[in-house]
């Protein structure tokens, strides 16, 4: 895969196939020799080890990389947030069921995020999948409007609906890599921040 050149690349999720230990090894030794001057990933749905095993998966994270799980960062000023949380889809790691359960994690989103990384998408914004269906989850997109300072939240989970839009002065970027067959069939998409 072309990674662009960058001060900044994040990573929204689904970093293994199915969380083994050794896909675990191969996508940090891979994310941490990049030559960017911060790595910033999330788990997703694949990620097993992740949700099961975080201790040891906390052990495994090196140094020059950070692991945000319902946690934020400050970049250089820039206030970072990502979460791993989806709703619930089918048996998969970090589900929660839609309503009161899900909520709990939006809302320890800062009011001061201005960078939104997430692993399944808003409602109705870069969620629909193959038979047209929006899967997204309404209460995240019902946090991000409150977000005052937000300009970018990025998502990955549904594969066929890669993309970037703006609406409210947000860019929604759904930056799944693989196509709905699993095949790597999309580019990283640069963003220049702050956005203009």
């Amino acid at each position: 895969m072309d990674v662009p050149n960058g001060d900044v690349i994040f990573h929204t999720g689904d970093f293994s196939k199915r969380g083994r230990p050794e896909e675990v090894r191969d996508f940090l030794d891979w994310f941490s020799a990049l030559p960017h001057r911060y790595k910033v990933f999330i788990a997703g749905n694949h990620d097993f080890m992740a949700e099961r095993e975080p201790e040891v998966f906390g052990q495994m994270i090196p140094d020059n990389v950070i692991y945000l799980n319902d946690s934020g960062a400050n970049i250089e000023g820039i206030s970072v947030w990502g979460s791993p949380i989806q709703p619930w889809f089918y048996d998969w790691a970090f589900n929660r069921q839609r309503g009161a359960e899900i909520r709990e994690h939006w809302k320890l989103i800062p009011d001061n995020t201005q960078i939104l990384l997430v692993h399944g998408p808003p409602y109705g914004i870069l969620d629909t999948v193959i038979d047209g269906r929006p899967v997204g989850c309404r209460d995240l997109g019902r946090r991000i409007l409150e977000l005052p300072q937000l300009q970018i939240a990025a998502f990955g989970h549904i594969h066929e609906a890669y993309g970037s839009v703006e609406q409210n002065g947000v860019r929604y970027i759904n930056a799944a890599m693989l196509n709905v067959e699993y095949h790597l069939g999309n580019q990283a998409i640069e963003v220049e921040y702050p956005l203009k």
